[in-house]
């Protein structure tokens, strides 16, 4: 079984974040429903969500806040077929 990885992550505009997995999948993310709790409060202020960096095959931010590849992919929108 392989790990999800994020390999690339490109700020877009408010709590949106492009995020392409080493499955190929790629897709934007829109995190600001998702910044409940003590380690997400300063990633409220969006300047401060901004700092992300990619590292340990994830999205990081200086306080140590992350989230875990496999839950930003379940955040991607699904693609209906009809």
């Amino acid at each position: 079984m392989k790990f999800l990885h994020i390999e690339e992550a490109k700020y877009l505009e408010g709590y949106r974040v492009w995020l392409k997995f080493s499955d190929g999948i790629d897709g934007q993310v829109d995190l600001k429903g998702q910044l409940d709790g003590p380690i997400f409060e300063a990633l409220q202020d969006l300047e401060y969500f901004k700092q992300f960096k990619l590292e340990g095959h994830t999205l990081m931010w200086p306080n140590g806040a992350d989230f875990a590849p496999e839950y930003l992919h379940d955040l991607l929108p699904q693609i209906k077929t009809a």
